[in-house]
């Protein structure tokens, strides 16, 4: 099982594919590679080479295929046509629960969550000191960087900028055509931000600058590299007259083909949320109990006195004929 494996026995989140989305397909199981097939073909993924399983519409999977899945340690996703939405997801890479405990205390105290975002806020303002600003100052100068960064690519690509536009929960329904690769290309972005949050064992719903969504800290994330990556991105296929979806998330994939992008989230989520110290324990399962006043104690140990009998609900099962797996 991954969680019993040694840690350099499965790849790095950050030396993996970030996503690979399947559809209309059949999920099995060769060996240690994922197999999938449709009416046109037949590939083999190595299952250790991908931090994120997106299933689509129209896709099957085997017990064997996800048994492959959990022990390589890949998230998998069910998602909406083309992966604009998230449904449901299994456990991921990380293993430990150090990261998320610590960023559970960060959030939830005031001084230690501004000075998370603050810290993110720096990320994005390299040349500016925004040690001393506030949140609602940070607000207002991400706000005039955005509209600048939209105005710069207006004008160097030439295209008309009348301003942002979205719509909740219809992305693709709302603006022009600009505003349109923007929410494409930005889904593309969370896609990769979500595996690498999910891939290093934080929480994808507790954010520090957004908040109330199950996804906020990828938001959080993903405002990171949208300026590099999405908003140039968007500018440039307009002037191109490339103006479909499909346009955005192929001409998105071919900007993150190098892997640099996974690796740098994975690290920028680190950075955001552990001591320097404590980033080479983050993946570590102590695998201990929590005591109110001893603060852990060690876990596989029987501390009663005695087994208590048993006398709870038996588990209910519904089980088809066997299948030998392949």
């Amino acid at each position: 099982m991954w969680w019993l494996a040694d840690v350099q026995d499965v790849h790095r989140i950050e030396d993996r594919l970030s996503t690979l989305y399947v559809e209309h397909s059949h999920v099995d199981r060769s060996e240690n590679a994922v197999v999938l097939v449709n009416r046109e073909r037949k590939i083999h993924v190595p299952a250790a080479m991908v931090a994120s399983l997106l299933l689509g519409p129209g896709t099957r999977v085997t017990a064997a295929a996800m048994r492959l899945l959990a022990d390589s340690g890949t998230a998998v996703c069910w998602v909406g046509d083309h992966a604009v939405r998230m449904y449901a997801a299994g456990i991921g890479l990380g293993r430990g629960s150090q990261i998320l405990l610590r960023q559970a205390y960060l959030v939830t105290r005031s001084r230690e969550r501004v000075r998370v975002a603050r810290r993110m806020y720096a990320m994005r303002f390299p040349d500016e000191d925004v040690s001393e600003l506030t949140m609602q100052q940070l607000r207002g100068r991400e706000g005039t960087r955005v509209k600048r960064l939209y105005r710069q690519n207006a004008r160097r690509t030439g295209v008309r900028w009348i301003g942002r536009e979205y719509r909740a929960g219809e992305p693709y329904a709302a603006g022009d055509d600009v505003n349109r690769m923007l929410s494409a290309g930005n889904s593309c972005l969370y896609g990769i931000c979500h595996a690498a949050v999910v891939g290093v064992g934080a929480s994808p719903g507790l954010g520090f600058v957004h908040t109330g969504s199950a996804v906020s800290f990828v938001l959080d994330v993903a405002d990171l590299y949208k300026a590099e990556y999405t908003i140039p991105l968007a500018f440039d296929l307009v002037a191109a007259g490339q103006t479909s979806e499909r346009d955005a998330r192929t001409a998105f994939r071919d900007k993150v083909a190098d892997g640099k992008l996974m690796g740098r989230a994975v690290r920028d989520i680190k950075d955001l949320l552990l001591e320097e110290s404590a980033v080479a324990e983050a993946d570590e399962d102590h695998l201990d109990l929590w005591d109110d006043a001893l603060g852990a104690v060690p876990g596989g140990v029987n501390w009663a006195a005695a087994y208590a009998d048993d006398d709870g609900p038996e588990m209910v099962g519904f089980t088809g004929p066997e299948v030998p797996e392949p």
